[in-house]
């Protein structure tokens, strides 16, 4: 399942997002979405994790849990929508 992270430091990185998923279960992968041109954070991210019981259990025990010095917002990730819809 594949989870939107909301709210992120913007000096988060993507190893530390792993990292706090990895309390919860197995993460196949975890990226924080950058900026092309200052290369900091854009304030989301992704997490991917192959266990969906797993997954559940983060959205739980981790929506609103402090990451630096914010409250970070955890969700199912909606599909990508195209412009035109």
């Amino acid at each position: 399942m594949k989870l939107f992270v909301g709210n992120l430091p913007f000096n988060a990185k993507s190893e530390e997002l792993k990292e706090l998923f990895e309390t919860i279960g197995q993460v196949e992968s975890a990226d924080v979405i950058v900026d092309k041109f200052t290369n900091r954070s854009r304030g989301f991210g992704f997490v991917t994790m192959p266990n969906d019981k797993e997954a559940e259990m983060a959205i739980q025990k981790l929506n609103n849990a402090t990451l630096g010095n914010r409250n970070i917002k955890v969700s199912e990730a909606k599909p990508l929508r195209r412009r035109d819809e």
